[in-house]
């Protein structure tokens, strides 16, 4: 099983990675466990080993929590957020808000939601600005796939 540090360097590694939903890029719980998934991780006897890792990385200021992918909760490594930045205006809002992921005293779980673009650093802003489109698109193929937006599935 991967630890915290590990599934960090996985992430930066892949730049997009889906938490736990089937899609284009990979799910983060399999690469910790190291295997398939059938149904829930929750069911899984691993499942309170993932939630910790998943809890730690969550944790990354390198990280955007988002609904990029089909309105599943997707991680996008820093390295990607100008691309991102670079090509907004193919993407929904909803898509590009960052997701804050909380647990309760009473062990509800709530999102919080920051609106695009306030959670983006300056610094990204003009590292946006300096790529071209091309550059951007070749950064985000696996998610913008022909450029269009992408219809929610109906799963």
């Amino acid at each position: 099983m991967m630890s915290a540090d590990e599934a960090l360097a996985f992430i930066k590694s892949q730049g997009i990675v889906l938490v736990a939903a089937r899609g284009p890029v990979p799910r983060l719980v399999e690469a910790i466990l190291g295997e398939p998934i059938r149904g829930s991780w929750w069911a899984h006897p691993a499942s309170h080993q993932i939630f910790a890792v998943l809890t730690k990385v969550g944790e990354s200021n390198d990280l955007l929590m988002c609904r990029l992918i089909e309105d599943k909760v997707t991680l996008v490594h820093r390295r990607l957020w100008p691309a991102l930045v670079r090509l907004e205006s193919r993407f929904t809002r909803r898509q590009l808000a960052q997701l804050h992921q909380e647990h309760t005293s009473s062990g509800r779980h709530r999102n919080r939601i920051a609106a695009f673009p306030s959670w983006v650093p300056q610094t990204v802003t003009k590292e946006a600005a300096q790529m071209s489109t091309a550059q951007a698109e070749q950064a985000l193929a696996s998610v913008i796939g022909d450029g269009r937006k992408r219809p929610r599935s109906r799963r």
